[in-house]
Formats: C-alpha cells, sequence, structure tokens
C-alpha cells in the first residue's frame, strides 16, 4: 500500500498579460478559454508538480523545491508547455514576464505540493498503456520517429474509486496558432475534461512527454503567420483531446508494487554557434528584411536584430541541468530539461526494454531545443534559430542529448549501449 493525494490550483491569469509561445503574436491575452492549472501529485514523499506553462525556469524550481521542505530529490516541476499561456521564464521566449504573476504561479506550485501531501491517502497503483492514439507527427522529417506510447498512470482508493490518472503523451500542445488570444492548456485541457468526465471525482493530470519534433502535422515556420487555420482550432484541439482520452481508456491495468523512490543526477549542457557572419552584420541585415516583410515576419526578425545586439555577444556559459527519476511501484518516471527529441524518448525506452516508463520533458527547467547528434545536419528552426527566441546566446550543442539520455539511464542503473 502506498499512500496518494492530488491538489488542483487555479493559475489563470488575467486578460492583458501577454502570451508566450509565437513570435508573431504581440498582442495580449483577450480573456481564458479554459481555466490553466497546477496538478500535484503526491506519492509517498515524492511529489510530481505539472502547470499549464510554456516552461519553469530552474531559477524558479529551485525556490519551490526549497520552500516546500522536501529533500530535492523528491519534487519534480514539469509545465505541459502549452502556448496558451502567459510568459512564465525571465529571460526566456522574448516576451516580458509579469512579475506578480510569476511570484502567483510559484506560490500555486507550492500549496498544490503542500495540498497534495496533506491530503494522501491509502491508495494503490496501477499502469497501462493505452492505444497510440496517432495523433503526433514528426514536423521535421516525413518519415521521422515518433514516440507512439501512451503509458497511464491510474491511481486508486482502497475502496476502489480513481483518485488521479496521469497520461503521459508527446505531441507539442500548439493546435493553437498564433492567431489565438485566449488562455488555454490547447489539448491537454481537452484530455482532462474528458478522463474526469469519465471518472467522477477523479483529477486527470497530462504529463508532456519528448516533443521537439513532435507535434499534428505543421513545419514550425507555419506558426510565423497570425492567419486563422481550421485545423488549428478549438474544435480541432477537442477532438485530439477526446481521441487521446478513448486511447486511454484501452489500455489494461496491471497493479504496481508498493516501494517507492527517487534518484537525481545532473548533466552540464554547452553551447555551439551556428553564426558565421558578425552579430552586427546579422543585426542590420534582419532590420532590412523585417523592413520588408509582413507583419508576423518582421516581428520574429525583429526579435532576432535584438537577440544579436543584446544576448549573441554573451559569453557560452555552461548550463548546468537536473535529470531526475521517481520510482513508483516499478513504474519509472523520468523527468528531463527542455524541448527533447523523440529519437531521444525512443532510445530510452528500447533501452529500458519492458519496465513500464514514462518521459517528461521541460522538468525543472525548459533552456530550448536539445536535438539529437544527427539533427544538427539538418539545420531548420530547432537547430539554426529557436535559440534567439528562446534568449541563449547560441544553439546547445551537439552531444547534450545524447549525455541526457546517458544520465536518465545512469540513474535507472541501465547502460546506454
Amino acid at each position: 500500500m502506498i499512500r496518494a493525494g492530488v491538489a488542483v490550483i487555479d493559475i489563470t491569469p488575467p486578460p492583458g498579460l501577454l502570451m508566450a509561445g509565437f513570435a508573431a503574436r504581440t498582442e495580449p491575452a483577450e480573456g481564458a478559454h479554459d481555466p490553466l492549472t497546477v496538478r500535484a501529485l503526491a506519492v509517498d514523499e515524492t511529489v510530481l508538480v505539472v502547470a499549464d506553462v510554456i516552461g519553469f525556469h530552474q531559477e524558479m524550481s529551485a525556490r519551490v523545491r526549497a520552500r516546500c521542505g522536501l529533500p530535492d530529490e523528491n519534487v519534480m516541476l514539469c509545465a505541459t508547455h502549452t502556448h496558451g499561456g502567459p510568459v512564465s521564464m525571465l529571460g526566456r521566449l522574448h516576451a516580458a514576464a509579469d512579475s506578480g504573476y510569476l511570484g502567483r504561479l510559484e506560490d500555486a506550485c507550492v500549496t498544490a505540493i503542500d495540498q497534495a501531501r496533506d491530503r494522501r491517502v491509502d491508495a494503490e497503483l496501477f499502469f497501462a498503456a493505452g492505444d497510440d492514439p496517432d495523433v503526433a507527427r514528426n514536423r521535421r522529417h516525413d518519415d521521422g520517429p515518433i514516440d507512439r506510447t501512451l503509458p497511464v498512470l491510474t491511481v486508486r482508493r482502497t475502496d476502489g474509486d480513481v483518485l488521479a490518472i496521469l497520461v503521459n503523451y508527446a505531441c507539442h500542445p500548439v493546435v493553437l496558432g498564433a492567431d489565438n488570444r485566449q488562455w488555454t492548456g490547447d489539448y491537454p485541457h481537452f484530455v482532462r475534461a474528458e478522463l474526469e468526465a469519465s471518472n467522477p471525482g477523479a483529477t486527470a493530470i497530462f504529463l508532456t512527454g519528448c516533443i521537439g519534433d513532435l507535434n499534428t502535422g505543421h513545419s514550425a515556420e507555419a506558426s510565423i503567420s497570425l492567419a486563422g487555420n481550421p485545423a488549428r482550432s478549438f474544435p480541432t484541439a477537442e477532438a485530439i483531446g477526446k481521441r487521446i482520452a478513448e486511447a486511454v481508456a484501452e489500455g489494461k491495468d496491471r497493479p504496481l508494487g508498493t516501494d517507492c523512490s527517487a534518484a537525481l543526477t545532473s548533466v552540464t549542457l554547452t553551447f555551439e554557434r551556428r553564426e558565421q557572419a558578425p552579430f552586427e552584420s546579422l543585426r542590420l541585415s534582419w532590420l532590412d528584411e523585417a523592413a520588408h516583410s509582413d507583419q508576423a515576419r518582421a516581428e520574429l526578425l525583429k526579435i532576432w536584430a535584438d537577440w544579436a545586439r543584446d544576448i549573441a555577444p554573451r559569453p557560452l556559459d555552461p548550463l548546468p541541468e537536473r535529470v531526475a527519476m521517481f520510482d513508483w511501484g516499478g513504474m519509472i518516471l523520468i523527468g528531463m530539461p527542455g524541448e527533447i527529441f523523440a529519437a531521444t524518448a525512443l532510445d530510452l525506452r528500447a533501452a529500458l526494454g519492458d519496465r513500464p516508463v514514462m518521459l517528461a520533458g521541460f522538468c525543472d527547467d525548459n533552456p530550448g531545443y536539445i536535438p539529437p547528434r544527427e539533427e544538427y545536419r539538418f539545420g531548420g528552426y530547432e537547430v539554426d534559430e529557436a535559440h534567439r527566441f528562446y534568449g541563449q546566446p547560441a544553439t546547445i550543442a551537439p552531444g547534450c542529448a545524447e549525455a541526457i539520455r546517458d544520465a536518465a539511464l545512469a540513474i535507472t542503473g541501465v547502460r546506454h549501449v
């Protein structure tokens, strides 16, 4: 028997704050389509926290862990990475963060942890593999890798009622595009709503997987537009959410054990410059191009110009990051920073074999895209450009994804071959 508890805290911002995730979207939010939340699941002395934001900065994550009083390895803070939420990281993704909201977000995470722990009851854990919902597509390569797994953890009270459902899937929450100005959890909101409607009294938590190159089928460049797209709408997000929830329901539960533990290790991310021209030459050329571009493209180019002036000249200091693991009754949950690609997830799954596994990106920090080594030769937004939007002085270097993979395996006791 384990002890488990859940908590949900509303973190929906008021209208008028800037939204995160799309360079083309410069106007503030007009209202809320659905509530943004922080959701916490406590299992014995460990706690998983998932928030409807684009990412956490590692400095906020460290403050939350310090405030909750648990050992450092016993808390994971993850983001769903919705692009329908507020600016949640200082100094990243270009748009200015609201300091009052950042304080509210931090407090909500601490409160969710405390409440989930206070509400723990005797419970049992069950694991299932849902059917492939066939939603995710590799946005960089037509035949590129996709993590098609749909791991599901169900927490049941001793009377059999469902306390919580934790769903892990890898697909960017960017069904809604840059034209949307309503706060939204995107398709994960609809996954949760459908599962909670089918399981009255239960709390559903959506854990975003390794999605750096996965979305529902459009290129990253397609988001540099304010034009509406019927395929990127709330009805589409709802249909996708219901499809995933239905696939969850097809999984067959099997009981897990009662031993729970946590482990933590660190990796150091390094940076590599992809730009060859002098920064001032780049800045002037981007400003010139912006003067002859449509509004959405011009906004992106102005961000790049600001980057060339303010951020690119910074030293390429290494960035220490956390890789965390929970072992919940034999199910391994691995939390990794940033936008991890599908190939890294598939490497981890292959090495871990038949063990029940959940893989979370955006855990404790979101420094940007972390491509596997083989992706650098293809270039593209994720490799050549995204670091400018993320506020990093250069691209995260080749080999970092493999270092994260190997660190994750090391704390599970498995060695990559």
